[in-house]
């Protein structure tokens, strides 16, 4: 298989070819969520560049779920409007359209949304000014899941073909999943089968609640130690969600080519392949800029490549991948090359906080 060849995903969708746009934080929303011309411009002409697959930044699903300013929301009817309007334009350009759905948990912090942040258990992390997470009651965790549904529901009204939930990076998915961050004694906690029963449950009650039609995709970390989150763990949170009705499994690694550093020479992509059906679409990202980087992945089982930077500098990325020895231009760039591939002033001067990818 070759990058630039096709996939068959399911539900009706090919995937024209094997890349996909992961989910980027831009900050380009505005205040109450809605999405701005900026953000919707940003994401267009990466679909227009020739990705298979176009995810939205990450889509807070309640009104006190945001993680940063600048956010996406899909909480609110409200937000009805510019979500149609990207959708409709992404379509356009024959890429699969999905929304990222995601709650920021203990990584919504009270100065963003006025009221002490939610977890799975009593958490904290840095930047908390030292409050704790309150741990959720067993009716909170059945009305979270009810948000997640509405929004999906959303998202399909608007006209997207999917959603990915968010369940990597430490966020509320990822919490739950977390041995460290999720301490629960009720039917949501435990092991690995119970701490993912959140999760699950989600995917049930958005699969129930949408078309026969709607892609559902799954994100998750394979190893957050600060979390508890353990690869052993994850690769049966990977046979668990294959048995699920999901669509894709999408595998956050970071750097695809990093050794786990615990004897095994394997990548952490081939090891999630080893575990999945044949047939079961993997999506892997982390560092791939090249198409030889693109080949080695997909050698190593991915079946669809997730790029985030590169995606940033280089819209039109996929159509690179006809070109074997393809190797395009690597930071830092410019503020007016950043400005000439869509990227608005607030989102170059977020990416300033990338080190070494804006010229200072």
């Amino acid at each position: 298989m070759k990058p630039n060849q096709s996939l068959n995903i399911g539900r009706g969708f090919v995937a024209k070819n094997r890349s996909l746009l992961a989910a980027m934080t831009n900050k380009q929303s505005h205040d109450d969520g809605a999405l701005s011309p900026a953000e919707i411009n940003w994401l267009v002409r990466r679909a227009k560049g020739g990705f298979a697959i176009t995810t939205t930044a990450a889509a807070n699903v309640t009104e006190h779920g945001r993680g940063w300013e600048g956010e996406m929301g899909v909480w609110g009817d409200h937000q009805l409007p510019g979500l149609t309007k990207m959708a409709e334009k992404l379509n356009l350009e024959e890429t699969i359209s999905l929304v990222q759905l995601f709650h920021g948990g203990m990584r919504a912090p009270r100065a963003i949304n006025g009221v002490r942040p939610i977890s799975a258990s009593e958490n904290t992390e840095p930047g908390m000014n030292g409050e704790y997470t309150r741990a959720m009651s067993t009716q909170e965790v059945k009305n979270m899941i009810q948000s997640f549904t509405d929004a999906a529901i959303r998202c399909e009204k608007a006209g997207f073909h999917g959603v990915e939930l968010h369940g990597a990076h430490s966020y509320l998915i990822c919490q739950f999943l977390g041995a460290k961050t999720n301490r629960r004694t009720d039917d949501y906690g435990g092991d690995i089968e119970g701490r993912s029963r959140f999760l699950l449950e989600l995917i049930d009650s958005i699969r129930s609640a949408t078309g026969d039609k709607f892609l559902i995709a799954v994100r998750i970390s394979p190893i957050i130690e600060k979390a508890g989150i353990y690869l052993k763990d994850s690769l049966t949170l990977a046979k668990l969600l294959c048995q699920s009705d999901i669509d894709m499994l999408h595998i956050s690694c970071w750097d695809v080519f990093e050794d786990v550093g615990d004897g095994n020479d394997e990548s952490l992509t081939r090891r999630f392949r080893n575990v999945l059906p044949k047939d079961f679409p993997l999506v892997s990202t982390g560092a791939i800029w090249t198409t030889q980087d693109a080949q080695w992945l997909m050698n190593e089982g991915a079946d669809i490549v997730g790029v985030a930077r590169v995606g940033i500098a280089h819209p039109d990325w996929p159509m690179g991948l006809n070109d074997e020895n393809f190797c395009p231009a690597k930071p830092p760039f410019t503020e007016d090359y950043l400005r000439s591939v869509e990227l608005s002033d607030v989102f170059v001067e977020y990416m300033k906080r990338w080190k070494n990818f804006v010229v200072q």
